[in-house]
């Protein structure tokens, strides 16, 4: 543990002892605010703080924010705190526990529950390992719980309680600009379970429907991921561009998952973290047809979900306002 750790421990402990001690709020200048309440540290909110921030100034890493944001069950969303608000740091057994080097701490993650749903962009194109081309009753609407009949392509093979993911392919994409071959996006639509082999065919139950499944949706393998987003350092110096929503919609805000068009090759990982922005060109002198840019301005930051070798699919986890397709990211988060 460095020494600015140290010194950080040491005077949070003074704080909570004399808090205890003389039980009312404790004001510093700037509106820096700690309170007593059963032992514990807190702060309060200040025009410009983010999560990031202040786990960057108490923890000396702003990768600690998921703990901070734990911590505290009234922020719905971490992307979203407000001058005024008070946030729990910690008590007295969490420095116990920072204290203590023995300790094997779990990395830092985002949670995502809705991880398995989501689709990814490739330049190849994925085999099908085979296709719906019947629901039991001949439902219109396919959901869960409702038995589909597969055709098998190729060589196959399905084996009873085996599970695959479902899903069908969109238009191809290609860059607005250049026209260049972008890929194919792969929209996930649900998973389902083989109950029964047959000589010819293959019967699966329907266990999650994430979207519309049809008759004619394609079968890949299913891959459990871990909701679990381990957070990693971001690939400095890094810029790209924002494709399209996953469901390609004109307007992308927070929590709306989207493709990017840097991936594995780039350096790009699950975990890593974004800053979305736009800069705008100035002319200063009418008689000089020459623009300047100016400096960048700041608007949103994304998450990195799933990365394939040219694109990945990423989180949009604040936005200011609307983010569109072909908007700027960037390292570092600022």
């Amino acid at each position: 543990m460095n020494y600015h750790i140290k010194f950080r421990l040491v005077m949070c402990l003074c704080v909570i002892a004399a808090i205890i001690a003389f039980p009312f709020t404790l004001c510093a200048e700037e509106s820096e605010k700690f309170v007593e309440h059963k032992a514990s540290v807190y702060y309060t909110v200040r025009k410009g703080d983010t999560l990031w921030d202040i786990s960057h100034r108490f923890f000396d890493t702003p990768w600690q924010w998921p703990y901070v944001w734990s911590e505290n069950s009234q922020i719905a969303n971490p992307h979203r705190i407000y001058p005024g608000d008070c946030i729990h740091l910690f008590q007295r057994k969490d420095i116990e526990k920072l204290v203590d080097t023995n300790i094997e701490k779990e990395p830092l993650y985002y949670f995502y529950s809705s991880i398995d749903k989501i689709g990814f962009i490739k330049k190849e194109p994925v085999d099908p390992l085979g296709t719906i081309f019947k629901v039991k009753d001949d439902k219109e609407m396919i959901s869960k719980g409702d038995l589909v009949y597969i055709r098998p392509n190729k060589d196959a093979s399905f084996i009873q309680s085996s599970k695959f993911t479902v899903y069908k392919t969109l238009k191809p994409l290609r860059d607005g600009k250049t026209n260049s071959y972008i890929g194919i996006q792969y929209y996930l639509t649900g998973i389902v379970e083989i109950t029964k082999k047959e000589p010819q065919f293959a019967v699966a139950r329907v266990v999650k429907s994430f979207r519309t499944i049809e008759v004619n949706n394609l079968l890949m393998p299913y891959v459990k991921r871990s909701p679990k987003v381990i957070l990693t350092e971001s690939k400095k110096e890094l810029k790209g561009k924002i494709i399209v929503s996953e469901e390609r919609a004109s307007i992308i805000g927070d929590n709306t998952v989207a493709f990017i068009n840097k991936g594995s090759k780039n350096g790009v990982k699950s975990g890593q973290s974004y800053t979305i922005f736009y800069q705008e060109k100035k002319r200063l002198d009418s008689a000089i047809k020459a623009d300047i840019l100016l400096p960048p301005v700041d608007f949103g930051t994304l998450l990195v979900l799933h990365a394939e070798e040219t694109t990945a699919t990423v989180l949009i986890t604040s936005a200011e306002k609307s983010v569109y397709s072909g908007a700027d990211i960037y390292f570092p988060l600022q």
